[in-house]
Order: C-alpha cells, then structure tokens, then sequence
C-alpha cells in the first residue's frame, strides 16, 4: 500500500488551502453584509454613465487633439478611460475591504505623501495646459486630486482629538493645514480645488461643534478671503474678470451651456451631435453638455438626482452613527464628492465661472478616476456596519424599554 512521504501529515492533506478558500469566502461574505449596496449601487451606475458619456464625447476631442503628425481615433478616450474605471475599480473594492481604523491610517499616510508631493510640484512639477500641476515619477499623477480623500478623512480624524482634550485648538490646527494646502494649490495654479478644499474643511469645522460666534468669525474671515484673492491672486481675478464681462472663460461656458441645451429635452442620439466638436475640454471638464446636446436635458437631470441620491444615501446612513470620527470623515468625503459635482453642473450650466474641475465618476481621467474610486472605497469602508451587531444593539434597547 502507497505511504504519504514524512514531510505530508496525515491528517491534513489539503486542509490549508481549503481552509484558506473558506476564510477568503467568509470575508466576502462578511463585506458583502457590511457595506452600503445602495451606495455602491449609485456609484457604479454613475460609472456606467460615464463610460457610455466619454464614449459620446471621445470623438469631439480626439478630432480636435489630433494633429498631422498624430491622428486619434475617435473611440481614444473612451478605451483608455475604460482601463482608467478598471484601476479606479480595484482600488475602489480594496479599500473598502478595510478596516475602519486600517481605513483611517491609510487616509492619514495618504495625506502626508501627498503634501510632500504638493510640495514638489512647483520645483520638478510639468506643464499641462498651461498649469503645473502633475508629477512624474514614471508615471505621471495629480497629487491634488488624490489629496482630496485623504484631505477629508485627515481632518475628521484632528477634529476627534479634542474628545480627548477639550482644550486641543483643532479648528487652529486644522486651519494652519488649509492654508497650506491652498497655497501649494494657488501655486500650480488651481484656484477651482482650493475652493473645494476650503468647503470641505468648513463642513467638518461646522459638524465639529463650534460655537455659533466663531463659526459668524470664520464666515466672515471667508468672504474677506474671496475678496482678497480676487484683489491679489491673477488667476482668479482674470477668470471671474473674463466670465462678468465676457471674455474667453465666458466663451468656454457660453459655449458649454448652448451645447447643453441644443438636444432638448430628449437629446439628438448618440454621435450625432455637433455643437460638442466646438467644445475645448468635451470628455473631461465639458461632459455634462455633452451628455444634454446627445442624450438630453431628462438625463442631465436624471444625473443630477443620483448626485442627490448618493448625498442623502449616506447622510442617511450617518443619522444613527455615534462615533465621530466615522460621521465626519464620511460627510468629508460626501461633500468632496458632491461639492465637485456642483460645481462641474455650475459651470456647464453657465452660473458659475469655468474651474478646469472634472464631474466625478462620469467625466474621463487617469488620476481624477483613481483617486475618486478610491475616496468612495475609503467612505465604503468607513460606513460599513455589521448588521447583527446592529440587531443585537437595538434587541438590548428594547429590553431596557420594557424592563
């Protein structure tokens, strides 16, 4: 009869690989029961627009990138967009398969690394389009735009040490951090992100439990602000100057906002718009026109409600929560998401002046769609909860009713 060689136990032929397959099947499951679906629903469906709106708008840019010497297909963007949603997708799942605290860590390095990228990108920083704003590492990103989750969650996590001690001066410390940040940004320039920033970090100091005279201080240091920089930062000025009185800014979203509206109320049909080939950024910055002019303006609001929906979806979900870190890092991350979205509609819409600010999930982009991807997982990951815990909790809540 056949012996199994010494180095093989007898009794566990096998059971380490299947006993693995079954850990690995229960994490599944227990992610599958913890994160919100209805959110990965909205976020994936956004997605799905986006791919099939940078499809629409793949054409318009790639004729007008396309030179004598380089001719792009006109499905360019979309092919590479879709690689970009792949990426964007894996990083989304795997970040939300964190734990909360592993899921904060990360958001807390993540905000170091890319300061010091911030940093560099004035001195070893290239050119696109006019502003400095990318590195290149060999490969080239947008530190900015990976900041922007990790922003959120690094100042929910500062604002939660005053829990510790009351006298910490977090809204001071979180300020100094602001103020950094937007510098670095007004330096590339990217006066559209700072603007985001500041908005997400008054969110937080609002939700942090400030008095009422120091949030009216800080409104009004705000407004002081703006004027300021409209008065001492040329890009701002020239932007807004040019979108009042009608110069190229005020083109771009005039342009943007007759192309919104050329298809109706139900579009003209996919490629078979015009007005699209005119516009200067149709897959990235312009894709909310393209989506009005092809699939009509019932879409455009169809879109504008799912930004909504995914806004009240998680507000919803945080109405129970009682940690603090959890209710404000995930409302940071919601109000990264939908602020930008606002202001990407905004300026399609022409209300607002032209900010070089993708529409999220939907518009074309390699460091934009990762970096969104990611901050979604991130938010995923932060508002999991498991749902026995929760029956259990409310089981011990009623029997202290009736007791």
């Amino acid at each position: 009869m056949a012996t199994l060689p010494p180095s093989v136990p007898r009794g566990n032929l096998g059971h380490g690989s299947l006993g693995q397959r079954r850990n690995r099947w229960h994490e599944l499951v227990v992610w599958w029961r913890e994160i919100d679906r209805v959110l990965l629903a909205l976020v994936l469906l956004l997605m799905a627009i986006g791919s099939v709106a940078v499809a629409a708008a793949s054409p318009a840019s790639a004729r007008r990138l396309s030179t004598n010497a380089v001719h792009l297909d006109d499905l360019h963007f979309f092919v590479i967009h879709l690689r970009w949603q792949a990426v964007g997708l894996l990083a989304m799942l795997g970040a939300s398969a964190m734990p909360k605290e592993t899921a904060r860590r990360f958001g807390v390095l993540l905000g170091f690394a890319m300061l010091v990228a911030l940093i560099l990108v004035p001195v070893i920083g290239h050119n696109v389009n006019g502003s400095k704003r990318w590195l290149n590492v060999g490969f080239s990103f947008q530190p900015s735009e990976f900041m922007k989750p990790a922003f959120a969650i690094g100042i929910a996590w500062i604002m939660t040490w005053r829990a510790r001690d009351p006298d910490m001066p977090v809204v001071g410390i979180s300020a100094a951090i602001m103020a950094l940040i937007a510098a670095l940004l007004m330096l590339q320039p990217d006066f559209g992100s700072t603007v985001l920033f500041a908005g997400v970090w008054f969110v937080l100091v609002l939700l942090s439990g400030i008095p009422v005279k120091r949030i009216g201080m800080l409104a009004g240091a705000g407004v002081v602000g703006v004027v300021a920089t409209y008065f001492l930062y040329d890009n701002a000025r020239h932007r807004i100057d040019n979108f009042i009185g009608g110069g190229t800014a005020f083109d771009q979203v005039d342009l943007a906002h007759k192309t919104i509206t050329a298809g109706g109320w139900t579009g003209t049909g996919m490629w078979l718009g015009t007005r699209k080939l005119a516009l200067p950024e149709a897959h990235t910055d312009y894709i909310f026109s393209v989506i009005g002019e092809e699939f009509g303006l019932l879409v455009c609001l169809a879109v504008v409600l799912l930004y909504i929906a995914l806004v009240a979806r998680v507000l919803l979900r945080l109405m129970k929560e009682e940690d603090l870190f959890t209710t404000l890092a995930a409302t940071g991350l919601t109000a990264q998401l939908g602020g930008q979205a606002f202001i990407n509609i905004l300026v399609n819409l022409r209300l607002f002046p032209s900010k070089g600010m993708t529409l999220p999930l939907v518009s074309y982009g390699g460091s934009s769609t990762i970096a969104l991807c990611l901050g979604v997982g991130l938010l995923l990951a932060i508002t999991r909860r498991n749902p026995f815990l929760k029956r259990e909790a409310f089981s011990l809540r009623q029997a202290g009713a009736v007791l």
